[in-house]
């Protein structure tokens, strides 16, 4: 086991909130516009079309979350993609924001990392 921890420093996260049931959509496009993975979680949300439910009492809408890790260079062929896939032009669609991180880790093969000493 290593002892060095290899940051990546040029990383943004693309967030989406979208209705229940669409999130293989974004994450097939992220995938087609070249992001290797993304994670898919549950959640509920309230917002102005759900206060307007019977006698104005808030309804919780359940929503998907799909969070993609991708490159600087990535980021904004991805979230494009995204934004299409998701229709987020369309009211009520959903919501998307990138987050560039200052550091991420995780395993990388060695292989890897000399092609990326070698790039600089």
């Amino acid at each position: 086991m290593s002892e060095t921890i290899t940051y990546l420093t040029d990383v943004a996260m693309i967030t989406c909130v979208v209705q229940s049931g669409d999130a293989d959509d974004i994450v097939k496009a992220a995938r087609e516009a070249g992001a290797t993975a993304a994670l898919v979680y549950h959640g509920r949300g309230t917002g102005i079309r759900e206060r307007l439910g019977l006698l104005g009492i808030a309804i919780d809408a359940e929503k998907d979350i799909v969070t993609v890790l991708v490159s600087s260079d990535q980021r904004e062929i991805v979230a494009d993609r995204i934004f299409h896939a998701g229709h987020f032009d369309t009211p009520a669609r959903g919501f998307l924001c990138i987050t560039p991180l200052e550091k991420a880790a995780t395993y990388i093969p060695q292989s890897v990392k000399d092609r990326l000493t070698k790039k600089e």
